[in-house]
């Protein structure tokens, strides 16, 4: 008795693991849950998006394309489209550039990376340009130039406010100067439509950066932006190596332009229809709603 309470005992061996079948296998669907890359939660993508996009654990704000910014900004059904047909070409016979803009119409379903028209945002009218960065990362070409300005045209022509949502690399290369004389065109177009009263709300997203930021993203009457946003002109690297020190760690975001005065407000996007709502319905004669605050 003693000797076997001392002695090991014999463990049965391991057996290997094994590959378990189809029918064993509990996959996940795909796009059922969305990892947050800021605060590394698992979000049910379901509740993701009825949230507009913004993480319920941290408020990290999602990209969203410009139909779900449509869909979320604006009163339902309300958008009627303008200038849908207008498509860019090659004027600089640039190698391999008209394949990669019918890669991403295909991709997005989108002609080019603005989407403008008139809609109405809790019953006021205004005119819209969105900006799509999927759409060659939302880069400013004669197209999309034309398509802003146009938009700021027709809200001029009906005085209602113009309001636009940016999210861009820049002004697109493949264009050359002829994409960065649209920077003084929306600019000039933006100074008419304000010289003849009319308001403009600009929402940074992000990214906003290189000439659109230098430009009409810049040139509301208010300026706002998404919590996180990058907005700048310069890279963070290219500055510090021509200034030759090191920048604070959230430079060129939303927060530190608020705190150098470069922005009105930052907004989260759960808040941003009723704070637009807000702005609109004070500049409507006899205008009564109040901003609250959170």
């Amino acid at each position: 008795m003693l000797k076997e309470l001392f002695t090991k005992t014999k463990t049965k061996p391991k057996k290997y693991a094994t590959i378990p079948s189809k029918a064993a296998k509990q996959d996940v669907p795909e796009g059922i849950m969305t990892k947050c890359p800021n605060c590394k939660k698992i979000l049910y993508t379901k509740e993701l998006n009825k949230n507009y996009k913004v993480c319920t654990q941290c408020e990290y704000h999602f990209q969203m394309n410009s139909a779900e910014r449509i869909n979320s900004f604006l009163d339902f059904e309300s958008f009627r489209e303008l200038d849908r047909e207008m498509v860019s070409g090659n004027p600089l016979d640039f190698p391999g550039y008209e394949e990669k803009l019918e890669q991403d119409r295909k991709k997005t379903g989108l002609n080019e990376a603005v989407v403008t028209g008139i809609g109405t945002v809790k019953g006021y009218e205004a005119a819209i340009a969105i900006m799509d960065a999927h759409f060659r990362m939302g880069s400013m070409g004669s197209v999309v130039g034309e398509k802003i300005t146009r938009a700021i045209e027709k809200a001029d022509e009906l005085s209602i406010p113009f309001i636009i949502f940016t999210a861009s690399g820049g002004a697109r290369m493949q264009e050359g100067v002829l994409s960065l004389m649209q920077m003084a065109k929306t600019s000039v177009a933006l100074k008419r439509f304000s010289d003849h009263g009319g308001l403009i709300i600009s929402v940074m997203t992000h990214p906003t950066t290189g000439g659109v930021s230098a430009s009409f993203a810049s040139l509301g009457d208010y300026n706002f932006a998404e919590p996180g946003a990058l907005i700048g002109f310069a890279g963070r690297r290219i500055i510090e190596q021509t200034i030759r020190e090191e920048l604070p760690e959230d430079f060129q975001t939303a927060e530190f332009l608020l705190k150098q005065g470069q922005l009105d407000a930052v907004i989260s996007r759960v808040d941003m229809k009723e704070k637009i709502a807000a702005i609109l319905d004070i500049h409507q004669p006899g205008g009564t709603f109040e901003w609250q605050e959170n």
